[in-house]
Formats: C-alpha cells, structure tokens, sequence
C-alpha cells in the first residue's frame, strides 16, 4: 500500500534532504520537493538524486522554484510572483511519495498559507528534530501543532546524540521515533543505504 510522507523540520539546515533520501531509498518512493527557494543550480531534488540507489524512485519537479534561498513568501516577490498554494498540487503516482518541506511548518508562501496548508489531512509526518539551543522548544511546538491538526507523527532526530535532549522529546510528546541520523562525514549512496536498511522496518510501520 502506498503512503504520503511528509517531511518537515523544526527549522532550517536540520536534515530534511538527507532524512527524505533515506526515507525514498528504504521505500523505494518515489520524491518530490514543493517549493525550492535558491540552490537552483544544486536544488534538494538533485542532492536526493545523488543519494538515492534504488530504481523505482522518480523524482517530481518543484511547483515553485525560487532563485533566492530566503523564506518562499519573500523569495517569490522578488522573482515577481505570488505563490498560489492552489496550484502546489501532489504528483500522480501509484508509488509512495515522500515530500519535503521548506524550513518549518509555519514558513510562509504567501500573505495567508504557510507550509502547513499545503499538507494533507492523511500525510505521515516525519518531524526532523536536531539538537541545538532552543530545539527542544522548537521540537515541541511543531509535534503540538502537529497533534492539534491530527497528524500521525514521528520523530526522526539528526546530528550527534544528545542523550537528555531526546529522552525529554520522546517522554513530553510520546511519540514514536524512527531512529536518528548521525553526524557522518560524508553522505554517500552506500551511507543512505545503511540508514535506509537500519530504518525500513519502523518505515514500513507509518
């Protein structure tokens, strides 16, 4: 069966692009990124290309691609167009589909929608959460506002363990975590597969 996998962080440059070509390799899903701002040269749709072994995964083009690497409200104005959330439609696959989202869940495309509104009522999210002064403030508020919209969640930490940062998440918000990604230093194909490998299981379960 397949499955919609929503991956946000708690904000920006946590692991939402690693995370999501780990989730694609050990789904054999298939990819697609929404709104890019900057980076067109090297945009996350390509990083996850390079990362991603399997087969089976396509990769879908952004419904926004913006030239400058700020937030995609701002992004869009200066490229001297409104961002239409309307138009942020998922692309047709009978595969599963992991999307990432931009920054945080309340980062703006327009006057009115955030990231939030472009997710459906039936995605699995997987909340990137990587530890750094105020994380685990901004950990639980995106998993609240999360639940408050009656989500189905999951964490995924990222970075060098931090024992009583994860320990105090995982008992606030009981929710179940996927595993977490380590400070590795170099990201390749065969270091995606083990991850991919390592977290198929709980994956599966979503």
């Amino acid at each position: 069966m397949s499955k919609r996998i929503f991956v946000t962080g708690i904000s920006t440059d946590v692991g939402k692009t690693i995370a999501s070509a780990i989730i694609a390799e050990a789904l054999e899903a298939d990819y697609w990124k929404p709104v890019q701002s900057g980076d067109l040269d090297y945009s996350d749709t390509d990083k996850v290309k390079e990362l991603v072994s399997n087969l089976k995964t396509k990769f879908h083009p952004n419904s926004y691609a913006l030239k400058v690497p700020i937030s995609p409200h701002a992004s869009a104005a200066i490229d001297g167009i409104t961002i239409d959330s309307a138009k942020i439609t998922e692309p047709e696959t009978e595969n599963s589909l992991v999307i990432e989202g931009a920054g945080g869940l309340l980062v703006p495309l327009n006057d009115h929608a955030t990231i939030l509104d472009i997710m459906k009522p039936d995605y699995k999210v997987v909340v990137v959460s990587r530890h750094y002064l105020g994380s685990i403030n901004h950990t639980l508020l995106t998993i609240d506002m999360l639940k408050r919209k009656g989500y189905d969640i999951s964490i995924l930490f990222s970075g060098k363990k931090h024992p009583t940062t994860e320990q105090i998440i995982q008992r606030m918000t009981g929710v179940p975590v996927i595993g977490r990604i380590d400070e590795e230093k170099e990201f390749t194909k065969e270091v995606v597969r083990r991850y991919a490998d390592h977290f198929r299981e709980p994956l599966n379960k979503l």
